[in-house]
């Protein structure tokens, strides 16, 4: 039985092997068989010899001899593992010691051990098969020690994207920040126009939105809501801006039924403004609703309890709060407590109940 060198090692130098015996003639034999098997053979023939041999280049497997001068076979090989463990070792002993064999099994933890004579096939099928269950044990190796690597390089990969996420999510909230500050100060601008007109609205807009999101916030709405009932209270009296000077300056309760329905148009005027831009819908909506009524008889749909927006409502009691404090309502300035007397009368008729009892926990502190 003969295996072609080639198919032993494809692409890849032939399998070395160290036979070390203290008999010539021996060693003759091993070499000769086994190089015509294709392999590279190297002989010593003592221990000392063959391990001075080892340091000096890589073998893949040492086939040694048991009795031997100076170092037996047991002894040699236990060298071997200590210092080449990924060497295949096995024993070729030509009498029946089994206390000597055990020595080198347990010592020199031994493939496969022969005996003398040995029979040539079974030599080199013994040594195909070590070679192969070396290279299989490489192998493994050398995929676990690339899962490894791969997985380090992964975790090194993960890490840095987390960090780059995590800039990228960083420098993201930071823009939509100033994006969302921007905003707020360019709607905060354009309620301005109408406070420009002066009299009692100077101020009326940011102090309804600044209640408005108090009233939210008690009420446990999330933040979107908060957010858009505050706009909607910046932008309440927008709808104001074509007015004339005398409508602008006149109280609600002084204005003729002809002055009154041009003052209810400017909720529906600033929902049509406001309803293109897709950030301002949910605000527009909130301030076309701030002048129904709870009971369903007010404008301009006659929309009653929670058919009107919650914002709405909301709204409707912050912005006539501060009216009546400013006298934009009235003739006359009611103070915060006649004031709040006033609308506690019309809850349930003009304001939702629930919005006035949360008014009064945050006017009462």
């Amino acid at each position: 039985m003969k295996f072609d060198g080639a198919e032993l090692a494809v692409g890849a130098s032939a399998p070395s092997i160290l036979c070390v015996d203290d008999e010539p003639n021996i060693l003759s034999s091993l070499r000769r068989l086994l190089r015509a098997q294709g392999y590279r053979v190297l002989t010593a023939e003592s221990g000392k010899a063959g391990l001075q041999l080892l340091e000096q280049e890589p073998v893949d497997l040492v086939i040694s001899d048991m009795r031997m001068p100076e170092m037996d076979g047991a002894k040699f090989l236990e060298h071997v593992r200590a210092q080449w463990p990924d060497t295949v070792r096995m024993l070729l002993t030509g009498y029946a010691d089994v206390s000597s064999i055990l020595q080198a099994i347990n010592r020199g933890e031994i493939y496969r051990y022969l005996t003398k004579p040995w029979d040539d096939d079974d030599l080199v099928l013994s040594v195909r098969h070590a070679l192969e269950r070396r290279a299989l044990v490489q192998e493994k190796a050398r995929l676990e020690a690339l899962t490894q690597q791969q997985n380090e390089e992964l975790r090194l990969l993960n890490t840095s994207l987390e960090a780059k996420v995590a800039e990228r999510t960083a420098a993201l909230q930071a823009a939509n920040d100033k994006l969302k500050g921007s905003f707020i100060t360019s709607i905060k601008v354009f309620s301005s126009l109408i406070e420009l007109r002066g009299g009692n609205l100077a101020g009326h807009s940011r102090r309804v939105a600044d209640l408005a999101r108090k009233l939210a916030q008690r009420m446990g709405l999330d933040d979107k809501h908060k957010q858009d009932i505050f706009v909607a209270g910046l932008l309440c009296e927008i709808g104001k801006v074509g007015f004339p000077d005398e409508l602008v300056a006149m109280p609600v309760s002084s204005m003729n039924s002809s002055q009154q329905e041009q003052y209810r148009s400017h909720v529906v005027k600033a929902e049509q403004l406001l309803l293109p831009l897709a950030d301002l819908r949910a605000a527009a909506l909130i301030i076309g609703a701030q002048l129904e009524r709870f009971d369903g008889t007010g404008f301009p749909a006659r929309l009653a309890r929670e058919d009107i927006p919650l914002g709405g409502r909301i709204l409707a009691v912050a912005a006539d709060y501060d009216s009546l404090l400013s006298g934009t309502l009235a003739p006359k300035r009611y103070s915060k407590d006649a004031a709040k007397t006033l609308m506690v009368q019309q809850s349930g008729k003009r304001y939702d109940p629930s919005v006035i009892a949360f008014l009064l926990k945050e006017l009462d502190g």
